[in-house]
C-alpha cells in the first residue's frame, strides 16, 4: 500500500504531519535533513508499505525507537482497523514531538518516553522497527514484549543477509524476505516464531 492506495481523510493527515515534521525540524533533529525534500518517498511510503504485510487480527503494534514515529506513528494514521500502536522513545524531544502530532492528526497512540529494554507491561502482537539496530538486537529487543504467535517487520537495507546469518547462531525464527517498493537495495523482514537457541545462548 502506498500514498495512492490511502482515503483522503488519511492522506490530509499525513500532510499535517508532514507540516509538523517540517517545522519541529528546525528545531530539533528529527530525522535526516538531506531527506527533507523526499519526505514523502523516502519515510511515509517507505513505512506505508509495511500495511500490506498487517493483518486485521493485530491489534497491538509496538514500534521500537520510534523517532519522528517511523513507521509507527504513519501505521496508526493509515491503519484502517485502528491497532493501538505504541511507540518506544528514548529521547523526550521526540516524544514531545510525537505528542503534538498525535493531538493535532486526532489519532490515539501510546508514547512511551525511555529506553526499550525498560518499557513494562507492553506487548504486541506486532513489533516494528526501522533503522534502528542490527537483527540480532532488534531480537533482544522484542523478546519480552511479542505475544503469542507474534509477527516481527523490520525495515533493513542491503547488509540485511550478514544481519540475518548472525542473528541464526543466538536465535530460531521464520523468515520471509520482501523487497521494499521505496529503495532497490532494501527489504522488509517478516519473522515469525522468535525463539531463543537454548543450545548457543
Amino acid at each position: 500500500m502506498m500514498i495512492e492506495d490511502v482515503s483522503r481523510e488519511t492522506i490530509s493527515r499525513l500532510e499535517l504531519y508532514k507540516d509538523l515534521l517540517i517545522k519541529w525540524q528546525r528545531r530539533y533533529n528529527l530525522i535526516s535533513p538531506k531527506s527533507i525534500d523526499v519526505l514523502w518517498e523516502r519515510h511515509f511510503e517507505d513505512s506505508l508499505q509495511l500495511l500490506r504485510y498487517i493483518s486485521y487480527e493485530c491489534n497491538t503494534i509496538v514500534d521500537l525507537g520510534s523517532g519522528a514515529g517511523l513507521p509507527g506513528m504513519v501505521l496508526a494514521i493509515a491503519a484502517t482497523h485502528r491497532p493501538q500502536v505504541t511507540l518506544i522513545e528514548s529521547d523526550t524531544n521526540k516524544c514531545i514531538f510525537l505528542e503534538n502530532v498525535s493531538r493535532e492528526t486526532k489519532v490515539d497512540v501510546k508514547i512511551i518516553n525511555g529506553r526499550i529494554e525498560s518499557a513494562k507491561n507492553i506487548r504486541g502482537d506486532l513489533i516494528v522497527a526501522r533503522g534502528l539496530a542490527s537483527l540480532s538486537k532488534l531480537f533482544e529487543y522484542s523478546e519480552p514484549l511479542i505475544k503469542k504467535n507474534a509477527t516481527l517487520l523490520f525495515l533493513k537495507g542491503e547488509r540485511f543477509e550478514n544481519e540475518v546469518q548472525e542473528a541464526k547462531i543466538k536465535w530460531n525464527f521464520d523468515l520471509e524476505i520482501f523487497s521494499s517498493l521505496t529503495d532497490s537495495t532494501g527489504r522488509i523482514l517478516k519473522i515469525k516464531n522468535l525463539q531463543r537457541d537454548s543450545i548457543n545462548d
